[in-house]
C-alpha cells in the first residue's frame, strides 16, 4: 500500500530551465524517496510529461530533458496533482500552456484529486478555472499578474502557503517545500512530517509568511516631480510627517499631493510613509546590532512596541525573528531585541 498517488506535472521536457529544477526537485524529494522507519505507507510518484516532444534547447543553454513514460492522461486517477512551474513564456507572455494541460487538470480535479501548485504553476490552476472564487499564492513577484489576469481568485501575496481543502497553492521557491512538508503532516501526521523535515535539515513549520521577504520600498514613484520630496521624506524618517508637510514641500495642495502620489506608486501617502519606515527598520534589523527601540526611533515607527505591533501586522514575523533570519552578521545574542 502507499500513501497515495502523486503525479507532478512536467511541463517542459526539453530544456528544462536550472532554475526551474528547484520546484521539480521538492516534491520528488518528499515524496519520491520512501521512508519505512517513518511509515509503512509512502507515496507512489510519477512525473507526468507534457508529451510535446522534442524540441530545440538552445534556448535553455543550462537546462536539461527529463524522459519519464507518463503523460497528462495519468494525471486522471491520481490522489494529488501537482505542478510545480509553468514555462517563463506563459507568465511573462502571456502564451498558451502546454497543449492538453488545462484540460488534464479539470479532469483530474473532477475525478477528485486533490490539486497543488508551487510557485508560478498558480497559472495552471487558474487558468483551469481551479482556483476560482477561492483564496490562493504564488511567489509575491507573480501575485499582480495573476491577480489582473484572474479576478475571479482571491490572491495573497503574505503567506507560504493557503490550503483550501482539496486545491492548495504555495508561494515561491522554499515556500513549495513547506506546503509539501504540509501534505505529509496531513496525510501522515505530524510525527512524521516532523522526522522528515529533520531529515532535510529544514524547519517543520517557519514563522511569519512571505511578506517577509517582499521588498516593502516598492513602488518607486514614476511621476520625477514627485522624486525631490520622496527623497527627502527618506532623509528624514525619523521625524514626524504628515501629508501636510510633503505636499507643501512639493508646492502643491493636499489633495493634489496624494492624488498625484497614488496615481504614480499606486498606494496613498501614508501608507508609502510606512512602507519607507519599514524598509528601513528592515535594513537596520538586517545590518546593525541596535536595539529595536532605537530601530523603532530611527525609523520613525516610534517605540519598541509600536515597531512590533507594525512588524507582526505587515512583515508577518516580530522585529527580532527577523534579525535572527536576516541579519548579515548572524544573531546579535542582544537582549534587548528579544
Amino acid at each position: 500500500m502507499s500513501a497515495g498517488s502523486v503525479a507532478v506535472v512536467v511541463t517542459e521536457e526539453i530544456g528544462v530551465p536550472s532554475w526551474d529544477l528547484y520546484e521539480l526537485s521538492i516534491p520528488c524529494t518528499v515524496f519520491g524517496k520512501p521512508q519505512p522507519d517513518l511509515s509503512e505507507h509512502w507515496y507512489d510518484l510519477r512525473l507526468c510529461g507534457v508529451g510535446t516532444g522534442a524540441r530545440d534547447s538552445a534556448a535553455h543553454p543550462f537546462g536539461v530533458s527529463v524522459r519519464t513514460p507518463y503523460g497528462l492522461d495519468d494525471l486522471v486517477g491520481a490522489d494529488t496533482v501537482i505542478v510545480p512551474s509553468v514555462p517563463d513564456a506563459c507568465v511573462e507572455e502571456g502564451a498558451p500552456l502546454p497543449e492538453g494541460l488545462v484540460d488534464a487538470l479539470r479532469r483530474a480535479h473532477a475525478a477528485g484529486a486533490r490539486m497543488v501548485s508551487l510557485c508560478n504553476g498558480a497559472f495552471a490552476l487558474a487558468e483551469a478555472g481551479l482556483l476560482d472564487g477561492r483564496r490562493a499564492t504564488a511567489h509575491w513577484q507573480h501575485t499582480g499578474q495573476l491577480a489582473a489576469r484572474y479576478p475571479k481568485v482571491e490572491f495573497d501575496d503574505s503567506v507560504l502557503y493557503v490550503d483550501e481543502g482539496d486545491v492548495l497553492t504555495s508561494a515561491g521557491l522554499t515556500a513549495g517545500l513547506d506546503l509539501c512538508l504540509h501534505l505529509v503532516r496531513r496525510d501522515l501526521g505530524a510525527h512524521v512530517a516532523n522526522q522528515l523535515a529533520r531529515r532535510m535539515v529544514v524547519p517543520a513549520h517557519r514563522p511569519g509568511g512571505q511578506a517577509q521577504f517582499i521588498d516593502l520600498s516598492v513602488p518607486e514613484a514614476d511621476d520625477a516631480s514627485l522624486s525631490p520630496v520622496l527623497e527627502w521624506a527618506r532623509r528624514h524618517l525619523d521625524e514626524p510627517l504628515t501629508v501636510d508637510d510633503l505636499a507643501r514641500r512639493a508646492a502643491m495642495s493636499p489633495r493634489t499631493f496624494y492624488r498625484r502620489l497614488q496615481a504614480a506608486t499606486g498606494t496613498t501617502p501614508l501608507q508609502w510613509l510606512l512602507n519607507q519606515r519599514l524598509a528601513r527598520a528592515q535594513s537596520l534589523l538586517e545590518a546593525t546590532d541596535l536595539p529595536v527601540e532605537k530601530v523603532g526611533e530611527l525609523s520613525g515607527l516610534g517605540t519598541a512596541n509600536n515597531l512590533r505591533h507594525h512588524f507582526l501586522k505587515h512583515v508577518g514575523v516580530s522585529p527580532s525573528d527577523y534579525r535572527r533570519a536576516f541579519s548579515r552578521s548572524g544573531p546579535t545574542g542582544d537582549p534587548l531585541t528579544a
